[in-house]
């Protein structure tokens, strides 16, 4: 199994304003083993340790296998990983009662325009952690931070882009997100005199993980990619790229208010 699926991945979502919060969190296996090694099991506990436990409503662990073997073997396999990762959580101080699903569900089959077989075999050997949280309470925003373009904005002002959501995992827009940037678009243009900053942020992920994992690139830019998704949406938007820059800062700016505030994209005024 290549290094790069070894590592946990986080894979985060926040559905609409009335929806819980999930995080979905992925451990890989090598081929027909059930048990954790040291690094995995450390991952585990490093998961754990990055989400507001107080906040866990449920958690539903799915255990899967690849392609090859009976389906009778790949179902009991897949159980014994769930049931892995179940006593390792509980080992772990997460309690037995919001545990509300432990399934195997056996193999995952390879898709016709699969490249690398080794790669995808490696990636469906797997347990998916689905932990939901319970909403919380809405953002009391700091007098330098607000949620839209304003004419009486300044350097160092952030804009806090709420309602710009991402495909789970991904650095593709939401059809809302798209809709929130077109009115972030026309603000822009009506107040040309604003240079600025697209900050790319993610949440959860272990302090020695300070970025998450693109799962279009399979590589550790999440943060840096949804910036520039929103740098290349304003772009086409007709927004001046002389006006624009854009970095992912990964997990390095917490808000302290709840991991789905983490998850974000801000503008920051740089010139005026």
């Amino acid at each position: 199994m290549k290094s790069t699926l070894n590592i946990l991945i986080l894979l985060l979502v926040t559905f609409t304003s009335f929806a819980q919060e999930e995080t979905v969190y992925s451990i890989y296996f090598e081929f027909d083993d059930h048990k954790l090694d040291n690094k995995q099991g450390n991952n585990v506990v490093a998961f754990i340790k990055a989400i507001d436990t107080t906040r866990i409503e449920t958690i539903q662990i799915f255990g899967y296998t690849d392609d090859r073997g009976k389906d009778d073997y790949n179902y009991k396999l897949s159980s014994k990983r769930a049931n892995t990762i179940k006593k390792k959580m509980m080992d772990n101080g997460i309690k037995n009662k919001i545990i509300v699903t432990i399934e195997g569900k056996g193999r995952i089959l390879l898709e016709d325009d699969i490249n690398d077989v080794s790669e995808a075999r490696s990636y469906n050997r797997r347990v998916d952690v689905m932990v939901n949280f319970e909403k919380s309470p809405p953002l009391n925003l700091e007098p330098s931070v607000y949620k839209t373009v304003e004419k009486d904005m300044t350097v160092g002002d952030h804009i806090y882009l709420e309602k710009i959501l991402f495909e789970r995992g991904s650095s593709k827009l939401t059809r809302s997100s798209a809709a929130e940037l077109e009115k972030i678009a026309r603000l822009l243009h009506k107040y040309k005199n604003f240079k600025f900053e697209i900050q790319g942020h993610v949440c959860c992920t272990p302090s020695y993980q300070k970025e998450a994992i693109d799962k279009g690139t399979r590589k550790r830019e999440l943060s840096i990619n949804r910036a520039k998704t929103v740098y290349r949406y304003l772009i086409k938007r007709r927004i001046n790229p002389k006006r624009m820059t854009h970095k992912g800062y990964g997990n390095t700016v917490p808000l302290g208010k709840g991991s789905e505030y983490d998850r974000r994209v801000e503008l920051v005024i740089t010139e005026i």
